[in-house]
């Protein structure tokens, strides 16, 4: 992995490197030249989601685009998913997208399409980062009457509602359906509510007034009690609850129940092998996914692939493996045939067609799935040292994994994107699941930390 570009994209806390603005100049400038061609004029797509620090990094990027000899095109709040989408119809180079997703307001984060709306591979971040850390030709630095401009790009919300309009089947309503959405005061919160109640749904909305500041504040994908609480005070059928940039998706049963993105991948490769859709009857997750989406699988008849963690390494995995269908434990959910990314309001309107296509409630969907007891608990660190090489932390593991034997597992990593170790258990118990995961982030802490 390169100095500056983790599991997705750039990430840190915003205004201070390499979230500040010479540094957002830099990528801008970095990017461009990247995507630069003899006789054309590189076009770069700029959205962001709600966070005060955006309109800043925003600015940056753009000056650093036509410093270079590009033009930007700024989308201006705009979800993920929205600016690849656009990027590709619209015919741009490239598109950026300045976020940190899940993360409070304090950080922000960069991250780089491809014109074709697919994420850079690690060759071409390293190769950006090279731009970065190396510096930019000489001969690449355009004259004062080659500099770039910066464009305010209009029909951006219309194109993309139209697009995730023809998303949901035609011929089919949500007239009846009564749902409830937590837009986490991010990127979405101009688009869903407007998109489901256009389909037909009966729609109330949570944490959609963002002012800079409260973006995944106690709500959104991280936070789903208010949801829950709302959806049973409502009588809802389901509840759907974003992250602060839309590409992924945690849902809320009838009940109140919380509907995990295993869940949700399970139910929508369910719905698409019964309608003969789902390729070669694979899925892709990753190594974090439950132990019940293996065994859901098994029972379905689909074959499931482990891959790393990271939704741009699922999509590898799923393009390598010829799947249409892919995603993560986290709620990031791809489903090829309609985008080349993971989409938070895609992913809702697939479990409302589901649930309408077999007239069973969303708990009784997501009953295909048993969801075994898991304990994850992020570390802060100091470090990231090889795991194998903490002897003490290796031994700790190695005495649990041996009292947990088949009936469950641990998985240790370090985030992408933070200072932290990620620790996960999985078990038959609860109480015992959660006492071998503070067990082992006691030891991370004290080896680590």
């Amino acid at each position: 992995m390169g100095k500056l570009f983790g599991t997705d994209g750039i990430r840190g806390e915003a205004n201070r490197p390499p979230l500040d603005g010479i540094t957002a100049f830099r990528v801008g400038e970095a990017v461009t030249c990247f995507f630069k061609r003899e006789n054309e004029r590189v076009r770069v797509a700029i959205g962001r989601d709600t966070r005060i620090s955006g309109s800043m990094l925003e600015c940056a990027l753009a000056a650093g685009v036509a410093a270079m000899g590009g033009t930007a095109g700024l989308f201006g709040v705009l979800s993920t998913p929205g600016v690849a989408l656009l990027t590709r119809e619209m015919g741009m180079n490239a598109g950026i997208v300045i976020s940190a997703s899940h993360n409070p307001y304090t950080d922000n984060g960069i991250k780089i399409f491809k014109g074709d709306g697919f994420k850079l591979s690690d060759k071409m971040e390293n190769r950006i980062e090279g731009f970065l850390f190396e510096g930019i030709p000489t001969a690449s630095t355009p004259a004062p009457n080659e500099m770039g401009q910066v464009e305010w790009v209009g029909d951006v919300l219309p194109r993309y509602r139209r697009f995730l309009r023809g998303c949901f089947p035609e011929g089919m309503t949500m007239s009846g359906i009564r749902v409830v959405l937590d837009t986490a005061n991010g990127a979405t919160y101009h688009t869903a509510p407007g998109l489901f109640s256009e389909l037909g749904a009966d729609v109330k909305t949570l944490h959609h007034h963002p002012d800079g500041t409260n973006i995944n504040d106690h709500c959104g994908s991280q936070y789903i009690q208010d949801l829950q609480e709302r959806v049973k005070t409502d009588g809802a059928d389901a509840g759907f609850a974003f992250d602060g940039d839309g590409d992924r998706l945690i849902a809320v049963d009838e009940t109140g129940r919380e509907v995990t993105g295993d869940q949700i991948l399970l139910i929508c490769a369910k719905s698409l092998k019964d309608q003969g859709r789902l390729k070669n009857n694979r899925l892709v997750s990753t190594v974090m996914s439950n132990i019940g989406l293996t065994e859901g699988c098994q029972r379905l008849g689909i074959e499931r692939y482990a891959s790393k963690v990271g939704d741009r390494y699922v999509l590898a995995d799923m393009m390598r493996l010829n799947a249409v269908a892919g995603g993560e434990e986290s709620g990031h959910i791809i489903l090829l045939d309609y985008h080349t990314t993971s989409d938070g309001m895609i992913t809702a309107m697939h479990l409302i067609a589901a649930m309408i296509r077999e007239k069973k409630p969303l708990s009784e969907l997501a009953d295909l799935m048993r969801v075994y007891p898991q304990r994850l608990i992020n570390v802060p660190v100091s470090r990231k040292k090889e795991i194998t090489a903490v002897p003490a932390l290796s031994r700790a593991i190695e005495a649990i994994e041996a009292e947990l034997g088949p009936r469950g597992r641990v998985l240790i990593r370090y985030s992408g994107t933070q200072n932290l170790c990620r620790v996960m258990v999985e078990g038959p118990d609860p109480e015992q699941t959660d006492q071998y995961a503070r067990q082992l982030a006691d030891v991370v802490e004290s080896t680590l930390g």
